[in-house]
């Protein structure tokens, strides 16, 4: 599985994972995250970024404008709080 894979999996793991979850997640990389990172030296992300800007030029994968964005976090964020 490429790294952009697991990337991807993750962040839709934790939009719905549980707050136990989060948290435990969090533990495990605090700190890392803590740490500078200096994203423009990463060669893997920016050919993700590149990659993402190809498809996107491409019609491949669509773009989402800050309101539908908006719209859906506050959807999915609605929903995670009705299952409690």
């Amino acid at each position: 599985m490429t790294i952009t894979a697991i990337r991807e999996k993750l962040q839709e793991y934790i939009k719905t994972a549980d707050d136990k979850k989060i948290k435990a997640i969090f533990t495990l990389v605090e700190n890392d995250i803590d740490e500078k990172y200096n994203w423009w030296e990463d060669k893997e992300f920016l050919d993700d970024l590149d990659e993402r800007g190809r498809r996107y030029e491409a019609g491949i994968d669509r773009g989402y404008t800050f309101e539908e964005a908006k719209e859906e976090i506050l959807k999915l964020k609605s929903e995670k709080s009705g299952q409690l």
